[in-house]
């Protein structure tokens, strides 16, 4: 290897080691005050009602991620839960106790888990499995979680590699290919979640940065996810480090 070359490559492991140094965590939101925190997990059902029953008054839909503050239950004719909840210190209605999951609810983690297992949506499952990080901290679940945030972010990595090599084609300014690749729009949403990835320039392909793995192996040594986190990060350090 030529002394430029090894120059290069010194720089690029450089940069790799300080994306693998910050946190991944997005920034936490604040819940709103009066009650016991939840979080939205299911849109679907997530109408807020003036009143305790399907058919009551919408006042407005939540979106997946929203906090609220539980404050009180009924159970309507029907049979349904439903939960007086607080956006904030003037808002508040009811929504179905199945949109919702909360950190002081026994059995939460595991429901919220089996949510995130089922969704269909690589975003959704990331966002999913980002509430569950931030809120559900004492839960024994979280080393599965980080397992599933992990490779869902690299499967993605594929996709975004793929939009971001459309604009390397089409490039107008003479800029270098990391530039192109890691201001590509489609990484924004997950950035936002606190998801970070990194440029191979050999191969012209983005990776996720492994923040996940990197986690368990620090906190969660005695899981069965440990062996699996430690083969996906040698995997994901080897296209970086000394050939």
């Amino acid at each position: 290897m030529t002394p430029h070359g090894l120059w290069l490559r010194c720089v690029v492991l450089l940069l790799l080691l300080i994306c693998l140094s910050r946190p991944g965590h997005a920034q936490k939101r604040k819940a709103p005050p009066g009650g016991k925190l939840a979080i939205v997990v299911d849109d679907r059902l997530a109408a807020l009602r003036s009143s305790a029953q399907l058919r009551g008054s919408l006042i407005r839909r939540l979106g997946r991620g929203r906090l609220v503050a539980v404050r009180g239950r009924h159970i309507s004719k029907d049979g349904i839960v439903f939960l007086l909840v607080n956006l904030s210190s003037r808002t508040h209605g009811w929504i179905q106790k199945e949109a919702l999951v909360s950190p002081t609810q026994r059995g939460d983690d595991a429901r919220l888990l089996r949510i995130i297992g089922s969704s269909t949506s690589e975003y959704e499952r990331i966002a999913l499995a980002r509430s569950f990080l931030d809120y559900f901290s004492g839960s024994a679940l979280r080393p599965e979680v980080l397992l599933i945030m992990g490779d869902t972010a690299e499967a993605v990595a594929g996709q975004l590699t793929k939009g971001a090599a459309k604009l390397a084609a089409r490039r107008v300014n003479d800029v270098s290919d990391e530039s192109i690749y890691l201001n590509y729009s489609g990484l924004d949403r997950y950035n936002r979640q606190g998801v970070r990835f990194v440029f191979d320039a050999q191969a012209r392909e983005l990776h996720y940065d492994g923040w996940a793995w990197r986690e368990i192996i620090r906190a969660h040594k005695e899981t069965p996810e440990l062996e699996t986190a430690i083969i996906r990060l040698k995997k994901l350090e080897s296209r970086f480090g000394a050939k």
